[in-house]
């Protein structure tokens, strides 16, 4: 896996660099459930939980006192819930980021989705009991603290790195690479010339809300090509996403199921916990679902969706990466661009995290990195073989 952590400058004193941690506002209803995020957040040195609440209301009256760069927010409590609480605290705070906490309800993962369409950045499975956050310890700090610093640090502004993290161990091994956010002026390459015969989307961190603007501007443009996506989520949230999809542009939609061929003008998403390919059988090409080894930590994993794509299609391919965390899809894309294939990329300043777009745009392999708003309408036009 690759995590995002914030550069830091090495002759911070350690009164400053107490000064300098990220602020964080745990909300839930629960004390149980307050006590175990804070210190599964309070583990790491650069994250200091300095308010937590019941509720929402008090959440709102918290910010009055604090400043926060991230606020953990549960779905279901009293006197206020999440989902009414969001526009109320980016009204106050337009900067603060916010991680909904849910657990895996078919309800809860629906009002996830609305969330972060009302402004939530991001969302993380909460376990259902103390005793299941004691049992999966590790890999839930691991991925509450990735998530509350790359969005603190996104908030700060700051330089993102991505550090390598064995699948054996939560242990960072390897050097940082080079900061994400490029001092040179990106390189492009030259746009295939062939009509692409496959869209495919990798997303993580903010992906819901890109992909339902990208394909709400697309929806007149991809009856002539299937559309497969890779977002990272678990079980029951995708089926949900699928949904909010559908509902949004009025396509086909839904999880890829096993041994089903691929039709243009259908969207499909891999399922949570499952990779999803795609293989050639005798003249058709069909999805194919597995519970292989996790990839950058993640499975559903873009890179190898686009591997499979790549040895399916050939350089028939158009990809696109949207916002997330780490850099789930750079050998895929590596892959695709080398067999003529074609990438584009969302911008820095419209991702919530610049780490999977920006890994693919500072190595080069991108012919375009937009905006949001201008990626659905560039997307058409090389859906139609530069015709629109």
């Amino acid at each position: 896996m690759s995590l995002l952590y914030p550069s830091k400058t090495s002759n911070e004193n350690p009164a400053s660099a107490a000064e300098d941690r990220y602020s964080v506002m745990v909300c839930d209803d629960s004390a149980v459930i307050r006590g175990a995020l804070t210190r599964a957040l309070e583990s790491d040195p650069d994250i200091r939980v300095t308010a937590t609440a019941s509720n929402g209301e008090r959440a709102i009256a918290a910010l009055d006192d604090h400043e926060f760069d991230v606020i953990v927010l549960d779905i279901e409590m009293p006197v206020m819930d999440g989902l009414t609480a969001i526009p109320k605290i980016l009204a106050r705070r337009p900067d603060v980021k916010i991680i909904i906490a849910s657990t895996l309800s078919r309800r809860n993962a629906d009002i996830s989705i609305q969330a972060l369409q009302k402004g939530a950045s991001d969302y993380i499975p909460k376990p259902s009991s103390s005793n299941h956050l004691s049992a999966e310890a590790d890999s839930f700090k691991r991925e509450l603290v990735a998530k509350v610093k790359a969005l603190a640090a996104r908030r700060r502004g700051r330089a993102i790195v991505s550090i390598h993290v064995s699948e054996t161990t939560s242990r960072a091994k390897g050097s940082a690479l080079a900061a994400l956010r490029p001092k040179t002026p990106l390189v492009f390459r030259t746009p295939s010339r062939l009509q692409p015969h496959v869209l495919a989307i990798g997303s993580s961190t903010g992906g819901p809300q890109a992909l339902l603007r990208v394909l709400v501007d697309l929806k007149r443009d991809i009856s002539t090509v299937p559309v497969l996506i890779t977002q990272h989520m678990p079980p029951t949230f995708t089926a949900i996403l699928s949904e909010h999809i559908h509902r949004a542009t009025g396509l086909v939609c839904a999880e890829g199921i096993d041994g089903e061929p691929v039709t243009a003008g259908r969207i499909y998403v891999a399922p949570g916990d499952f990779h999803m390919e795609v293989v050639r059988d005798g003249s058709q090409k069909i999805i194919r679902l597995h519970q292989g080894p996790r990839e950058n930590f993640c499975r559903p994993a873009v890179d190898p969706m686009l591997r499979s794509i790549v040895a399916a299609y050939g350089p028939l391919v158009l990809a696109l990466i949207l916002t997330g965390m780490g850099q789930d899809g750079y050998l895929g894309a590596k892959a695709l661009v080398e067999s003529g294939g074609s990438l584009v990329a969302q911008d820095e300043q419209t991702s919530v995290v610049w780490g999977m777009p920006g890994a693919v745009a500072t190595a080069g392999l991108c012919c375009a990195v937009l905006p949001i708003d201008s990626i659905g309408i560039h997307l058409a036009r090389m859906l139609n073989g530069g015709r629109k």
